[in-house]
């Protein structure tokens, strides 16, 4: 009996232990290393990059889309991976999220609800999918509303990326001369 109680209390730390370190653990090649708000909010303080937020929901077809292609490309990942820090937030999350000093909360209604999060991070517009572009201090840059191929994810993540944004280049100015590696 001791040998198993001893077992199981070992097994409960080495759980705990791994909770605790996965965010840092090496990445997979060409997947995204998704972390919570929180993670990214913490991580951004401790080396500034600017943050992506997914705001999606589990019944929506173009969100599982966009998962399957877009954020599974390779090249997408690697370059989130490098220059983002990545949340993938379900938009009818049904816990509260401390932000600072604010917390959000699910609103339920007749058809269903959605977190107050989501509705901030979107302006009030609930358009599934949508990419949230944030800097590390968690000012919001753009909203990336819709499904989005590869090639034009690519393209809207380096604006933001290589920092022609911060250089106050226009977006029509980049996209007529930006010119993407991973083909249509």
């Amino acid at each position: 009996m001791k040998f198993s109680i001893l077992s199981v209390a070992l097994l409960g730390c080495m759980l705990l232990f791994n909770a605790f370190t996965l965010p840092n653990a090496p990445r997979e090649k060409g997947k995204i290393n998704w972390v919570s708000i929180t993670e990214a909010i913490d991580l951004a303080k401790q080396e500034p990059r600017k943050i992506i937020v997914d705001v999606y929901a589990d019944w929506c077809g173009w969100c599982k889309k966009m998962d399957k292609t877009t954020f599974q490309h390779p090249d997408i990942a690697e370059y989130i991976n490098e220059k983002y820090y990545a949340v993938k937030f379900d938009a009818e999350y049904k816990q509260p999220i401390t932000v600072g000093a604010e917390t959000f909360k699910y609103r339920s209604d007749a058809r269903g609800g959605v977190h107050e999060l989501a509705l901030t991070l979107l302006e009030g517009q609930i358009n599934l999918p949508s990419v949230v572009v944030l800097d590390h201090k968690l000012s919001k840059l753009t909203i990336i509303p819709g499904y989005m191929e590869p090639v034009d994810m690519d393209k809207a993540l380096r604006y933001f990326g290589d920092g022609y944004y911060d250089k106050n280049i226009k977006w029509g100015v980049f996209e007529k001369n930006f010119r993407s590696n991973l083909g249509r």
